[in-house]
């Protein structure tokens, strides 16, 4: 019996480490899609904070 709460021990830990790499792959996804942003939307922006600077 003690073998199972071993294992089933183990299988705890183990998720643990899995949840912490499904965290670093959706920060990852978050930093990849916010940098195409900024390269699609850089111009952009760009031109929007230059009218907002140049008004005040």
């Amino acid at each position: 019996m003690s073998f199972l709460h071993a294992i089933i021990a183990s299988l705890k830990r183990d998720e643990e480490g899995q949840g912490l790499a499904e965290y670093a792959l959706i920060l990852a996804l978050i930093a990849i899609v916010a940098i195409v942003a900024l390269i699609f939307l850089g111009g952009q922006v760009s031109t929007i904070l230059s009218t907002v600077g140049s008004s005040i």
